[in-house]
Formats: structure tokens, sequence, C-alpha cells
């Protein structure tokens, strides 16, 4: 299984999302918020550099594979 990055910028980890049906809602203060059709909760991202705890967080209320963020992240 790849490894996720560290220190991953905030609105990369968006652009990711966003490739895969997430839309952006609103930004307040330090956080994006992101949500998708037929998925009950949303994402929460914040805008400062994110650890891979943190995206595997994110991975995991998405419901998202670790290849398949790397594969979009990449794009």
């Amino acid at each position: 299984m790849p490894r996720l990055p560290r220190d991953l910028d905030g609105y990369a980890v968006r652009r990711a999302f966003e490739r895969d049906g997430w839309e952006h809602v609103r930004t307040r203060g330090s956080h994006m918020l992101l949500t998708k059709p037929g998925v009950a909760r949303p994402l929460v991202i914040p805008v400062y550099r994110l650890g891979p705890d943190i995206v595997q967080g994110l991975l995991r209320t998405a419901g998202m594979s670790r290849e398949r963020f790397l594969q979009l992240l990449g794009e």
C-alpha cells in the first residue's frame, strides 16, 4: 500500500477531492467545507499544511482509497 505524502497543502487536497465530484461549499476561517451528492457527511479540510493522519481521516470520511486519492492528486 503506497504511503501518503507528508505536508500536503490543503488546497491541493481540495482539488483532488473536487476531481472526484466533491463541491466546495464555503470557506470559514481556516477550514473549507466540501459536499458530495449521496454522501451524508461533509469534508472539512484545513487550509494549512496537512499531515498524513489528517488526510487519512478525510479519506475515511469520503470512503476513498489511498490509491484513488494519489491518482487524483497527481492529475
